[in-house]
């Protein structure tokens, strides 16, 4: 019967692209076994397979220390700590200030504090550092450690996503197309 689509055509039919994956990746764990499934879960290796939330389709935005991690008006934090850092990647204090182990200011060998280095939205990064528009735009969320995670598309009209392969069509607005990923701890518990 060649005019029937077949089972994952149909299902792929029946459920939006998010939960086909959602589906096709629990069933893939559950027939890798157990312990496999525990490892992918398990709080502290989360971040070892991208990030609580996230699998690798669409690449982290580049940040200064690795993970996504921003706070709530799209600028970098410390995946560890949600610690502000700036775009050199080193902590900071309220006023933008370098600052060492302790919480000190860090100082040069004159003694006064280290030059501030900019502070820049991740998805503004991107922007400069590819050379065209972007925008934070498509947003879902996942419950990661306890608490819900706000995953957050930064977005922009090229065809390529940071990847290079085919950038993704549906999570943003006016054409836009997903080019890389950030995320943000939000204090609700799940």
């Amino acid at each position: 019967m060649p005019d029937e689509p077949s089972f994952t055509e149909d299902l792929a039919l029946q459920t939006s692209r998010r939960g086909l994956l959602s589906r096709v990746g629990t069933a893939l764990l559950g027939a890798a076994g157990g312990s496999v499934v525990k490892a992918v879960v398990a709080p502290g290796e989360a971040e070892a397979y991208h990030f609580c939330g996230h699998i690798y389709t669409t690449d982290s935005c580049p940040h200064p220390t690795g993970l996504p991690r921003i706070d709530v008006r799209g600028l970098p934090l410390r995946a560890k700590d949600g610690k502000p850092v700036d775009n050199t990647g080193r902590v900071v204090d309220r006023q933008g200030y370098a600052l060492d182990a302790d919480g000190d200011r860090l100082l040069d060998p004159d003694g006064a504090p280290i030059a501030r280095a900019p502070r820049t939205r991740i998805c503004d990064q991107v922007a400069e550092r590819y050379g065209f528009a972007t925008r934070t735009d498509g947003a879902w969320y996942r419950c990661c450690g306890g608490q819900v995670r706000k995953l957050v598309d930064c977005c922009s009209y090229s065809k390529k996503r940071i990847n290079g392969d085919r950038s993704l069509t549906g999570y943003c607005y006016k054409g836009r197309r997903v080019f890389c990923v950030m995320y943000y701890d939000t204090k609700v518990p799940c």
